[in-house]
């Protein structure tokens, strides 16, 4: 099947088998970031966004992407790059590989909410699994982001 795609800014044209999941799609085209972890949708490591919503690309079809914008982590560094040595500066990125849902879905909070109480980080990074922190480091991480910003 045939599938337009707009990956981080670059229209991909591609013929994929029906069922290609979206995960492999953006991976075979270079976006390392996303992460395959259980395979259940349950652990935020495979965050994209589509059309600017955070998804979990392990469960989705590349073929329902046609027509749509997918950016991942790559595609957003500049964004990340604003709050992410924050989130560093706090131990919460021990081993390092639930860092990329972090930030993709720190990205959609500060989108929709640029001033989030510390109730509303958690429950935006709930459905990430972070298996070397309590999550508090992300929190603290984020929350010395938000101060940074006030002055």
């Amino acid at each position: 099947m045939e599938v337009k795609v707009k990956l981080n800014g670059k229209l991909i044209t591609e013929d994929v088998a029906a069922d290609l999941l979206l995960i492999d799609f953006v991976r075979a085209h270079g976006c390392y970031s996303v992460k395959r972890g259980c395979e259940t949708a349950n652990c935020g490591l495979c965050t994209v966004f589509m059309d600017g919503t955070p998804i979990l690309s392990c469960s989705m079809l590349t073929v329902r992407a046609d027509g749509h914008e997918i950016q991942t982590l790559e595609g957003l560094q500049e964004e990340a790059a604003s709050f992410i040595g924050f989130i560093a500066d706090q131990g919460a990125d021990q081993c390092g590989f639930c860092n990329p849902g972090f930030v993709m879905n720190t990205i959609a909070l500060l989108r929709e909410n640029p001033d989030p109480t510390d109730d509303e980080i958690r429950v935006f990074l709930a459905g990430n699994l972070c298996r070397c922190t309590g999550y508090e480091g992300q929190l603290r991480g984020i929350r010395s982001y938000l101060d940074s910003r006030k002055g």
